[in-house]
């Protein structure tokens, strides 16, 4: 039998009203996850990207490490490896999917992203894309997403280099939106390290990424637009550059990484802020954060439940004996 555990839920913001008379119960769906960092989902099968360079197939809860095969090594910088990881529309027919990894050469690492295919239990790189994408021993981004458009949504970070994040000639810093041949465009700029996705029901962008000594983000996403990083940060505003429409303050630090939206509400991972946030961008409130799991990398809605990953043994977090988990949020 699954062991069910229950989820400490504390209230962030003013309000010391009781979030619920009942608490919401989480499943462990699956354990000993290698580093995951993506989580996606096909019928009653669910597929994790994790950073070793393996991709976690998780059915009936159980789990297979999947292999795959890459035109290059996987780079073993700080935050690097496989990262980004999503199932293609049509992968029922086409068994394909895009990833997003890093690799070295001559001593320097880079960003790529690929197609890759799945033969039995072994996943190929296809085809590259997009390549030599300069990145540091931090900051890589890599969070890939298909908006409704149909198109793919890539988060570049700014390689350690704030700069980058306004220079228009670099990748780094900016969400790219590319199309199945490769060719791509700078779809939004003056990002520090993006790696949160995720389009409400009426089809806006929302990006969380990780700020400065704080200042963490929740973004609206507009085509064309600036978000102003190094300029400006959490609440600070100037003329032609955007502010968040949620941010953690001076103060408190999140490291926000994968989001979703689940029945109307933001839900957000959490790493250095071990919860999963749950957000009204409404209103621009935080209602609650859901605790007592360590660093969560990624959070997933199948529109009934909340699926969500940690990411304890990614070299910063405690982990305990079965980490990393997926867990299966029932509310």
């Amino acid at each position: 039998m699954k062991k069910l555990l229950l989820l400490s839920l504390i209230l962030v913001g003013c309000s010391d009203e009781t979030i619920s008379d009942a608490e919401p119960i989480a499943e462990k769906v699956a354990t000993n996850l290698n580093t995951p960092w993506s989580i996606n989902q096909y019928e009653d099968t669910l597929y994790i990207s994790e950073r070793v360079g393996t991709i976690a197939k998780i059915n009936d809860g159980k789990v297979e490490h999947e292999t795959l095969q890459l035109s290059s090594n996987l780079s073993h910088a700080s935050e690097a490896g496989l990262l980004g990881f999503v199932l293609k529309n049509d992968f029922k027919d086409s068994q394909e999917a895009y990833a997003y990894y890093t690799y070295d050469q001559n001593e320097e690492a880079f960003n790529r992203v690929v197609t890759l295919k799945k033969e039995n239990n072994t996943w190929y790189e296809k085809i590259i894309h997009l390549d030599k994408i300069p990145t540091g021993n931090i900051h890589h981004g890599g969070r890939l997403a298909i908006g409704p458009d149909n198109l793919l949504y890539v988060t570049v970070g700014d390689a350690g280099n704030p700069q980058n994040a306004q220079d228009p000639t670099s990748l780094n810093g900016k969400i790219l939106r590319m199309k199945e041949d490769g060719s791509f465009e700078i779809f939004s700029s003056g990002h520090r390290n993006p790696q949160g996705l995720a389009w409400d029901k009426d089809g806006t962008l929302y990006e969380a990424e990780h700020g400065q000594s704080a200042n963490d983000e929740i973004n609206r996403i507009e085509q064309g637009k600036n978000y102003g990083y190094p300029i400006i940060q959490g609440n600070e505003a100037k003329e032609g550059l955007e502010i968040p429409i949620i941010t953690s303050g001076d103060i408190e630090t999140w490291a926000p990484s994968g989001i979703t939206f689940h029945k109307g509400k933001l839900y957000v991972a959490t790493l250095r802020g071990e919860a999963v946030k749950v957000m009204d961008v409404s209103t621009g409130e935080v209602e609650r954060s859901i605790t007592g799991f360590g660093r969560v990398r990624d959070v997933y809605s199948d529109g009934e439940s909340l699926y969500f990953i940690t990411n304890n043994t990614d070299g910063r977090g405690t982990p305990n004996a079965d980490d990393d988990v997926l867990y299966k949020l029932n509310e």
